[in-house]
């Protein structure tokens, strides 16, 4: 989304807005927005809220949060943020 490179769905982070729990990651139904898992892409998402305009929702700072923690190593499970 940042980036906008051409790259596999299994390669990206996906951001869900749910109708019922929020924004969700990785898993769930609703409008969905993916970010390649490169730290420059996250900070421009962020700085130009390009999250925000392709849910048409505001995104949670604990989103962009855990997001930023699994660009650390050992850190690649799934997470959930309401």
């Amino acid at each position: 989304m940042a980036c906008r490179q051409l790259l596999d769905r299994r390669q990206l982070w996906r951001v869900i807005r749910d109708h019922k729990d929020g924004v969700l990651l990785d898993e769930g139904m609703g409008r969905s927005a993916y970010l390649c898992t490169n730290e420059d892409c996250l900070e421009e998402a962020r700085r130009r809220k390009r999250l925000q305009k392709s849910l048409r929702c505001q995104v949670p700072d604990a989103v962009l949060a855990t997001l930023l923690e699994r660009l650390t190593p050992g850190n690649q499970g799934s997470a959930e943020a309401n």
